[in-house]
């Protein structure tokens, strides 16, 4: 399975091949599901928001993006820890969308320590 799925053939042929090794996970299609869902939500509040967690316009905090983006991910983690949700909020995607957020802005930057 060395070089499969082959992410340099295309996103297209990255999907495919994650397609069909999943069926051979025991979870696979779960797993793929779910983060098909939190991508879709990055996508959609990416659309909404722009892309104001990548590149925050800085009026009042002058912290850089990588951050602030940890600030919004201890945010959730207390909010997780305490049990207090936010009606409409789903916390743990939340959650998993800024960590992916995070991984964007370390590639993005170049930083080797988070």
């Amino acid at each position: 399975m060395a070089g499969y799925p082959d992410r340099d053939s295309g996103y297209m042929q990255w999907v495919t091949d994650l397609q069909l090794i999943s069926t051979g996970a025991p979870s696979g299609q779960r797993i793929m599901s779910k983060c098909l869902e939190v991508a879709e939500m990055l996508i959609k509040k990416n659309i909404s928001y722009g892309d104001s967690a990548l590149s925050p316009i800085r009026v009042f905090s002058k912290s850089d993006n990588l951050e602030q983006i940890k600030v919004r991910i201890d945010d959730k983690l207390n909010r997780i820890v305490n049990s207090e949700a936010y009606p409409g909020d789903n916390d743990i995607d939340d959650l998993i969308g800024y960590l992916i957020l995070l991984k964007i802005a370390v590639d993005k930057n170049k930083v080797v320590e988070v």
